[in-house]
């Protein structure tokens, strides 16, 4: 069984259990269910903003511990006065250490987009997304079924929220891919074997529609990749381990967004 089974069999039965202890009645009575929500879309293609979706996450089941003592206070704050378009919380505890309050606690302190990082399974996770402040979810096309995906979608829409839908491969885009969909990701990580490699999003650049945001997920860490990224018609980063396994990701951040809004202006004047 690789990594990915293991999150989904866990996290199935996560859910079931959740489900049975907090019904979604309960959920939509949170003071967060009926805020309004903030367009990740709109954000992450706002030329004057970076196009960084800046993660919070601790752990992951590659790495291990990336961050053990980081505060979702302080990154996120210090994420977005970085200049990150939008903030990502890894909300699985199992196996990445994050929590629903990471979120809530993201929420309270800051107005821009939030995705919800998690293995989303059933509408019970989209309900409950919306009731701790998310903004949009990860819907994870390795994870679904093709038709289990985009009702998912669908669902997601009707409670106003935003789906990003995580890609590997073109099988999967061409199978999972629908108009209650708003931003595809590329994930350059395999998510069976950990290995990751840029040019996964770049050989599927040209096969997403441009109706839809492209975003690149996942082993980004130069500013020289970005570019590339940018040329290749993605508007969307999306970072983590690279700003976390710092002691000070909210700064590291800070640093990175500079030097890439540096080599983006050199490469306007030089074009």
């Amino acid at each position: 069984m690789n990594i990915l089974d293991k999150i989904i069999e866990f996290k199935a039965r996560e859910v079931a259990e959740k489900s049975s202890l907090v019904p979604t009645k309960l959920l939509e009575r949170s003071i967060f269910f009926d805020s309004e929500v903030v367009s990740l879309r709109q954000y992450v293609t706002d030329p004057e903003k970076s196009g960084i979706i800046a993660e919070f996450k601790r752990k992951s089941p590659s790495k291990g511990l990336i961050n053990g003592s980081a505060k979702p206070e302080k990154v996120s704050i210090g994420y977005m006065q970085a200049g990150a378009s939008a903030l990502s919380i890894l909300t699985d505890q199992e196996f990445f250490g994050g929590s629903n309050d990471d979120l809530k606690t993201a929420r309270r302190f800051n107005f821009c987009p939030i995705l919800r990082k998690d293995f989303v399974l059933e509408e019970y996770q989209i309900i409950e997304a919306k009731s701790i402040g998310a903004d949009a979810i990860l819907l994870i096309a390795a994870a679904l079924e093709p038709q289990k995906l985009k009702s998912l979608a669908y669902f997601a829409k009707s409670l106003g929220l935003e789906v990003l839908m995580e890609v590997h491969d073109a099988d999967e885009l061409d199978s999972c891919l629908c108009d209650g969909v708003d931003l595809v990701g590329v994930n350059n990580r395999n998510l069976k074997t950990f290995e990751v490699d840029i040019q996964t999003s770049i050989d599927l650049a040209s096969s997403i529609p441009d109706s839809f945001v492209k975003v690149s997920e996942s082993g980004l860490s130069k500013v020289d990749s970005l570019i590339t990224l940018k040329n290749a018609g993605f508007e969307g980063y999306l970072i983590g381990e690279n700003f976390m396994k710092t002691s000070r990701p909210e700064q590291a951040a800070y640093t990175f967004i500079k030097d890439f809004r540096e080599a983006l202006a050199k490469e306007k004047v030089n074009s």
